[in-house]
């Protein structure tokens, strides 16, 4: 009889209501333990004819008060939330040691299984939980809520709450998770590195150890950077400062040469904003913010609102890219032979490996890659023009010079000259099998035309 269970529980000493409705929580959805264990309390006391006999937390030898400081834990969180957009939460709770054990026994005691219904770390969570999402109107969520607050039971000592005081802030570990920005940039200039270049020399500390001390590093003249901008110290500081967050961290759906501009539709990117205090700022507005600060250096567009999952599908989405190459040939190229050469590349699968140029910071491998299409036209006997469609991950400045061999079959080799890619362009980065901009990896809605158009407009 669940009576007869109720009964074996007070019988281990003084239980509060929480603590006895705990190990019944899998009955009567609806009810609350505290409203379970009341339940049972007075049912027992009426069945029995005795006196109804309330405890108080504070008297309760399992949680030794624990269940009766919701209410200020709840509060503590919110205080600590202020000034803090989400739209999402999660509660999480570190239960003393000595109130865990305690719960085994108050089983264990009563003779019941060691798994009744649920611990208090759970109960915690969800009665915090529910107070914080009726102060503040945000949903749980379960899978990566935008904060997350731990609470530390050891932080504070119950019965001082139970007296009146407050739970110490120092108790609630409040974690803020990232928030992320989508977009498509195009680089308009050449020598801007997709990401920040620490100087070689003096590590991006811009100082290096002279005769009379520390001097401005040589190499860097005291930026403490290889160049003097990129695309990600362009667009960083302004997401950052949107969301009012303490860093930001730029990914990219792969990386152009520095010497190569990145035009079309640009290439797809991840802002990660650590810790923001603000998640909604406006994209158009943002995007013009940036663009009118580039000054036609760099311009990005199509700015949402996106999900975590949207850094993974950016970095590691199966993507072809679209280059345009300036070739300047060692000897001069006869027409046909030119035409002859690009029709033995259309389609083939190439067999690369690692760039020379890269093998310092690159794995030593030989990849295969297709070159899906390449046409081109021969300007003068000794320069054309090229365009080539290839799969992710194809070095187009070695498709065309065959790194010394490296590259299998190579324009160079074909045409048995010398050849240098003296100018490239990647002019689009799109989804082998489907595009990046898929609308379940965003948290916004999209953005109209007409707001699209007056964004590129405005920075023209």
């Amino acid at each position: 009889m669940l009576t007869d269970d109720a009964r074996a529980l007070l019988a281990t000493g003084p239980v509060c209501d929480s603590c006895l409705g705990r190990p019944f929580a899998d009955r009567s959805f609806g009810l609350t333990n505290a409203e379970r264990g009341r339940a049972l309390r007075t049912t027992a006391a009426m069945e029995d004819d005795e006196d109804f006999e309330p405890v108080d937390p504070e008297e309760c030898w399992v949680c030794e008060g624990y269940c009766g400081t919701f209410d200020a834990i709840a509060e503590t969180i919110v205080d600590a939330l202020e000034g803090i957009e989400f739209d999402t939460y999660q509660v999480g709770t570190q239960v003393p040691p000595l109130v865990e054990e305690n719960e085994r026994l108050l089983r264990e005691d009563a003779d019941l299984d060691p798994e009744a219904g649920e611990s208090i770390k759970r109960e915690t969570n969800r009665e915090v939980g529910r107070r914080v999402g009726a102060t503040t109107g945000a949903e749980v969520g379960f899978e990566r809520p935008d904060v997350l607050a731990v609470v530390d039971l050891e932080g504070f000592d119950p019965f001082d709450v139970l007296a009146g005081g407050d739970v110490t802030s120092h108790a609630i570990d409040l974690q803020v998770n990232p928030a992320f920005v989508y977009g498509r940039y195009r680089k308009l200039e050449r020598d801007v590195p997709q990401t920040e270049w620490p100087c070689r020399e003096c590590g991006g500390s811009g100082v290096q150890l002279g005769d009379a001390g520390e001097e401005p590093c040589d190499y860097c003249g005291g930026s403490g950077y290889m160049y003097e901008t990129s695309v990600e110290q362009t667009v960083r500081p302004h997401v950052v400062d949107a969301m009012d967050g303490e860093e930001g961290t730029f990914h990219g759906a792969g990386r152009e040469d520095v010497d190569a501009r990145m035009l079309g539709e640009g290439r797809p990117f991840v802002l990660e904003v650590k810790r923001p205090r603000k998640r909604d700022p406006d994209p158009a507005a943002l995007e013009r913010e940036i663009n009118e600060a580039a000054e036609g250096s760099v311009e990005v567009e199509g700015l949402r609102l996106a999900t975590y999952e949207m850094v993974e599908r950016v970095k590691e989405h199966d993507a072809s890219k679209h280059y345009r190459a300036d070739v300047a040939f060692a000897d001069p190229i006869d027409e046909d032979d030119f035409e002859d050469a690009l029709e033995t590349l259309d389609g083939a699968t190439v067999e690369q490996d690692t760039p020379q140029r890269v093998d310092h910071r690159r794995a030593s491998l030989t990849r295969e890659r297709t070159v899906h299409a390449i046409e081109g036209e021969l300007r003068e006997p000794t320069r054309a023009e090229v365009r080539v469609h290839g799969e992710g991950g194809l070095y187009i400045k070695e498709l065309v010079s065959s790194d010394d061999g490296r590259t299998e079959p190579s324009l160079a080799g074909l045409l048995d000259t010398g050849a240098e890619v003296t100018a490239l362009d990647v002019t689009g980065v799109e989804g082998e099998d489907e595009p990046f901009e898929l609308e379940a990896y965003f948290r916004d809605d999209p953005r109209a035309e007409d707001e699209n158009e007056d964004a590129v407009e405005a920075t023209d």
